[in-house]
């Protein structure tokens, strides 16, 4: 797709009056505008360079190396030294997304658009959102923590919601790859910061809300002001979505949207809620019942109740936009999600788990499955830390949340950042109850806990899932759990 400059500047005017212009030559209206990018690294002939002032760095540094690499014309904040065409406006950020989506044909209107928020249980639902459209027949993209997909070609995910231009660009290429749907993550941050401008959502998704980002959000009120955004500016008109009954700030959303949102969970009142179910370690049986439909009866490879609701959340999603066979096929064929509850066997008779939970709340959902599943017999050893820079209180209550369900702790770093790792390692110790050691190193804690274990025992490795780097001040240095269990297993 591509539009002329002229379109874009009508298109930003209709926004606001204030838009100024800046152009050498009326001749300048019919330049063509290809693509929209804010990184003067990617730009390339027929791109509108989009100057955006962020936190470290200002785009309008950067002109000169987009004029070089050829940009067509400029989006920018106050007017620069360039021959290019220049667009200036209030905040880049405002207008990014619609401009992109302008650029690219309105790649969201093309698709039927899936949008997960909450707290926990977003990866693993998208998952299962894919794989039931997926059973019905429609090519489905998907954007979120793990992974980016067309359609055609998955890539590690760089961050849960990239910048809006970035957002249209993927929907665009979902479109010229036949995809009909697209399920995407939407951070807190996202939505925030107006990275899904530009996109409209179908079906949005309520998963939950706990205590998280707070050290940006401040307060649980303004962390759900923020996640309510996807269903106050973010739908179509005539959208249709699911929220958690059994949650709080889901039930909120319910009362507020009234017919809008199908409430699901597991208590009396929810309009879609499990009736039966019945978790072995080689999955889960259950039966849905749900408001103006027949009783669904649903086999799921996922394990614990945590994933009982999140399986619960998709079907309910998309009852009815999709046949219960689809339902049934995609329920049942959904496939592993990576540090999601990751089970690896080890050679001695032990396992591993490997999981993202890196809130109390969710460490105290993996380990109670885990538990649950194992029984009061065998040895769990919990090991896990806490990112620096995060919400700090959480830091006892990880030590206490780990403290209720398994036997040992080995306390170890996360991503620290710019924090101590050892002081964070100190208050995760303020709440742990049970025999414990802290190893700071996580390679080596994790070597260590896999090299004490003995058969039957289960080492349950929590914080940072299908991450593949552990951050430190400003380095990036490369480790992945799963990886360095699986490595550490074909050696012995």
């Amino acid at each position: 797709m591509s539009v002329k400059f002229g379109d874009v500047l009508s298109f930003v005017r209709k926004k606001s009056q204030n838009a100024e212009v800046r152009m050498k030559s009326q001749d300048n209206f019919y330049t063509q505008i290809d693509d929209v990018i804010s990184d003067s690294r990617e730009v390339k002939e027929g791109t509108l360079f989009a100057c955006i002032t962020g936190e470290i760095s200002d785009g309008h540094k950067f002109v000169g190396m987009a004029e070089k690499k050829g940009a067509s014309a400029l989006l920018c904040e106050h007017e620069v030294d360039s021959e290019l065409p220049q667009i200036i406006v209030g905040r880049v950020r405002d207008y990014l997304g619609e401009v992109a989506s302008l650029v690219y044909g309105s790649p969201s209107e093309k698709l039927l658009m899936v949008g997960v928020t909450g707290t926990n249980g977003k990866t693993t639902t998208t998952y299962i959102l894919r794989s039931i459209l997926q059973a019905a027949g429609i090519r489905t993209g998907l954007l979120g923590t793990i992974i980016e997909s067309d359609g055609i070609t998955d890539k590690d995910a760089d961050r849960t919601t990239p910048e809006s231009s970035i957002v249209q660009r993927q929907l665009a290429s979902m479109v010229k790859n036949n995809c009909g749907a697209c399920v995407m993550e939407t951070s807190s941050h996202g939505l925030f910061f107006g990275r899904l401008k530009g996109a409209l959502y179908d079906v949005p998704v309520f998963t939950n809300l706990y205590p998280e980002h707070l050290d940006f959000h401040k307060d649980m009120e303004n962390y759900f002001a923020a996640k309510k955004l996807l269903f106050t500016d973010y739908t179509k008109p005539d959208y249709r979505g699911a929220a958690n009954f059994d949650d709080p700030y889901g039930k909120r959303l319910i009362t507020e949207f009234g017919d809008r949102l199908s409430g699901f969970g597991l208590t009396d009142g929810a309009e879609s809620r499990v009736i039966d179910s019945k978790t072995n370690i080689n999955g889960t049986d259950l039966v849905i019942q749900a408001e103006g439909y027949e009783p669904l009866r649903l086999h799921t490879p996922l394990v614990g109740g945590f994933n009982i609701m999140n399986t619960l959340c998709a079907v309910t999603a998309l009852r009815g936009r999709v046949d219960d066979e689809a339902i049934i096929k995609g329920v049942a064929n959904v496939p592993q999600v990576p540090g999601r509850l990751e089970r690896i066997d080890l050679n001695n008779g032990a396992c591993v788990f490997v999981d993202f939970a890196h809130t109390p709340s969710a460490l105290a959902s993996v380990l109670g499955v885990v538990r649950g599943l194992s029984g009061k017999d065998r040895r769990i050893i919990s090991l896990f830390g806490h990112g620096g820079g995060r919400y700090q209180m959480n830091r006892p209550e990880l030590g206490r949340s780990a403290s209720e369900f398994a036997d040992e702790v080995i306390i170890t770093s996360d991503n620290a950042r710019d924090e101590d790792p050892a002081e964070i390692a100190k208050a995760i110790e303020g709440g742990v109850t049970i025999p414990s050691r802290t190893i700071l190193d996580r390679p080596e804690a994790v070597r260590t806990a896999l090299e004490g274990l003995k058969s039957g025992d289960i080492l349950v490795i929590t914080g940072k899932g299908p991450e593949k780097f552990i951050t430190i001040k400003d380095k990036k240095i490369p480790f992945n759990d799963a990886e360095a269990v699986k490595t550490w297993r074909d050696s012995h």
